[in-house]
């Protein structure tokens, strides 16, 4: 690849970040003027910008540089692409407020879309587990990590992966966007559980040089191993602390039961 042409690549990253700012922003706007009253979150915005700035930051120096030399810093950028910024962007939710800026026609049609059968499978939790968590087992304990690392377009769809399950991963456990067919909060818990067991006992493998299949010195993938483990808990942490701030204890009582029954309800955000 030329110069020319590697700059422009790595533009492109920059310019997408920018451009996904610029919309949220200006459906921010439109859905304060559309509704004044209810307007539109403030920390909701600055999550979603606070994902994209992470976004940005991680194709480029010093982490990419990092990445490039480095299994550790290839860890670092999988953590922030995959976990932190997924977590940041799916706060700001981006379907709401599409929902409220939209005009009726779009709004319905997005409707459509979230209760339909194929988005009712792929925003299933254990979907939503295999592609986020369950995929790194493939990933690092066969030559898959290494023949996607060998080629410009192989690099960039790793990633694309990482994002985008990260997403659905952190839309499915704690986003606060409308998820038909979405399980209550133990179920989710659960599944969180998981993703932090299928965590720490692929870094454990690594770290030990168990059928890992990485081609870096046995110190990098060690370090990287520790990067994973160490960091990846704070990231499922962090969704924790997401899942339950958006939901509380909310009352409900039936005619001639007595006392009010306590369940889960989401928080009007």
């Amino acid at each position: 690849m030329t110069e020319h042409g590697a700059h422009v690549t790595g533009s492109l990253p920059i310019l997408a970040v920018l451009g996904c700012a610029i919309g949220y922003l200006c459906l921010a706007r439109r859905a304060r003027r559309r509704n004044p009253a209810r307007g539109w979150s403030r920390w909701r915005t600055a999550g979603f910008v606070a994902g994209l700035a992470l976004l940005g930051a991680a194709p480029a120096p010093p982490v990419a540089s990092f990445a490039h030399a480095d299994f550790r810093g290839h860890m670092v950028q999988h953590l922030i692409v995959g976990m932190y910024a997924p977590l940041a962007l799916v706060l700001g939710a981006p379907v709401t407020l599409m929902l409220r800026a939209l005009p009726a026609g779009g709004g319905r049609r997005l409707t459509a879309v979230l209760h339909s059968r194929p988005a009712r499978v792929v925003a299933h939790p254990v979907v939503a587990l295999l592609l986020s968590t369950g995929s790194l087992v493939v990933l690092y304990f066969t030559p898959l990590y290494n023949a996607a690392t060998t080629s410009a377009a192989g690099h960039w769809l790793l990633h694309a992966h990482f994002l985008l399950s990260g997403c659905l991963f952190a839309y499915v456990i704690a986003g606060p966007d409308p998820a038909p067919g979405r399980p209550g909060v133990r179920a989710r818990l659960v599944y969180l559980g998981c993703a932090v067991a299928v965590h720490a006992v692929v870094a454990q493998l690594m770290y030990g040089g168990f059928w890992v299949d990485v081609h870096a010195p046995i110190a990098e993938v060690q370090g990287g191993a520790e990067i994973m483990y160490y960091g990846g808990d704070i990231a499922e942490l962090l969704l924790a602390a997401a899942l339950v701030a958006t939901w509380r204890p909310a009352p409900r009582t039936g005619a001639g039961r007595g006392p009010a029954v306590t369940r889960y309800a989401r928080r009007s955000w």
